[in-house]
């Protein structure tokens, strides 16, 4: 007997208990599955129903009936599958894995999130700064390694670091692609060489991909990142090859059936125009996939 409570001899004590709470009993599990996590046992607990606010931490829940858990860990559980199946990979990964392996310690998976940002912004600046000296696509593509670096490294840092957090990693990696995306959309837009319609045109079906694939991976569980080869890498290149173009050439006027339009932007149509086609024949190729998977199960129930 301590303090008018009645605690009962050689049995344990519950993870936050303390000398003054009454009424409260703790029953050991038997023939729980234990918790791979820690070596303690695990015990269903019994709280004065007149003093709800009464709760222990630390506690698991026993059974199906048992309270939410006070903290949950669901960030730490792998939720889909990753697919980059690109052209450059068996180039990319070594080099990726070599920089990981020489991070500084304080360098975390956030900082490089932030630092692919910072190479977006550096991108949409260079671009219009090119309005006034055709030198400044050097900038520009300074800014597409850096985003490179920072969107390609964040997530092989914490897969190497083994400190992943899938949801959030997912969430604000792609939220934060979107937004680059768009500045480099719009840098391209106000500089000098492609026309702003034209800019947003590439915008909205380079985002439309991104839609897909967001999409596809909720309904299938794989995220793949990378169409035909072609992933986020290959078309860093692809465009710092534009720029070239931009640096290199001039930028007739070319006469088609329908329509004037400049090289540059003919460039750029062009671009959007095979994403467009891409998302389409991939949407109707997923659709016939996921209705056949569907009939097949509708027959066997």
């Amino acid at each position: 007997m301590r303090d008018g409570c009645d605690i009962h001899p050689g049995r344990p004590v519950a993870k936050g208990e303390t000398a003054n709470r009454c009424n409260l009993v703790v029953h050991p599990l038997h023939g729980a599955v234990s918790n791979p996590d820690t070596d303690a046992g695990q015990y269903t607990v019994e709280v004065n129903p007149g003093h709800p606010s009464e709760l222990l931490e630390g506690l698991r829940p026993a059974g199906a009936g048992a309270a939410e858990p006070l903290a949950r860990k669901d960030t730490a559980k792998k939720t889909h599958e990753r697919v980059n199946d690109i052209l450059l990979g068996p180039l990319e990964r070594p080099v990726l894995q070599l920089l990981c392996r020489h991070m500084p310690a304080w360098i975390n998976p956030d900082i490089l999130t932030a630092m692919g940002v910072g190479g977006g912004l550096i991108i949409a600046f260079g671009y219009w700064l090119s309005n006034f000296d055709k030198n400044f696509l050097w900038l520009v593509d300074f800014g597409f390694v850096v985003n490179w670096l920072g969107d390609s490294l964040d997530g092989t840092l914490a897969r190497y670091r083994k400190i992943e957090r899938f949801k959030y990693g997912y969430f604000i990696d792609h939220t934060v692609d979107t937004f680059t995306q768009t500045m480099v959309c719009i840098g391209l837009g106000l500089s000098p060489f492609v026309d702003f319609n034209y800019a947003m045109l590439a915008l909205v079906s380079y985002l439309q991909l991104g839609i897909l694939t967001y999409v596809r991976t909720a309904v299938t569980g794989v995220f793949k990142v990378s169409y035909g080869k072609i992933g986020p890498t290959e078309v860093r290149v692809i465009v710092v090859g534009v720029n070239a173009v931009f640096y290199f050439a001039s930028n007739p006027m070319i006469h088609l059936l329908v329509i004037n339009i400049s090289l540059f932007d003919l460039i750029i149509l062009s671009i959007a125009v095979a994403f467009f086609i891409h998302y389409i024949v991939v949407t109707l190729q997923q659709a016939a996939a996921l209705s056949k998977q569907d009939g097949s199960r509708k027959k066997c129930a």
